[in-house]
């Protein structure tokens, strides 16, 4: 069984930066499409970050693209998601997920197969 561990959540000023980490146990990490999420109350669940397991393609909405990186590092069964310029409206709690198949790198919900427990983002003065 997978199991995925997210940190580095808390509260940061707009404009700040935070740095999520994403550790993974049990299954093949480094085959496995990562995948970054969030959700905010009230609202659903919206794909925020996605790498291939190879390190190379990785997609982003709009509205972070430019400002979130996300990045891995296979040998240490991490994911990582690197935020910049936050916003209010990045307020939310932060998942990471795992899509055992990966035949690409997918943006939906739907095609992720383990999740972690998420970590809260508060951008707020």
């Amino acid at each position: 069984q997978v199991q995925l561990v997210e940190s580095g959540g808390g509260l940061v000023q707009p404009g700040g930066s935070l740095r999520l980490s994403c550790a993974a146990s049990g299954g093949t990490f480094s085959r496995y499409t990562m995948g970054w999420f969030r959700q905010a109350p009230g609202k659903e669940r919206e794909f925020v970050a996605a790498i291939h397991w190879s390190g190379g393609p990785t997609r982003y909405p709009d509205s972070v693209k430019g400002r979130f990186t996300v990045s891995r590092e296979n040998a240490k069964n991490t994911v990582y998601l690197q935020m910049n310029s936050l916003k209010p409206e990045d307020t939310a709690a932060y998942y990471c997920a795992a899509d055992r198949r990966s035949s690409g790198v997918a943006t939906m919900y739907v095609a992720y197969d383990y999740w972690g427990q998420g970590t809260e983002v508060t951008v707020s003065s």
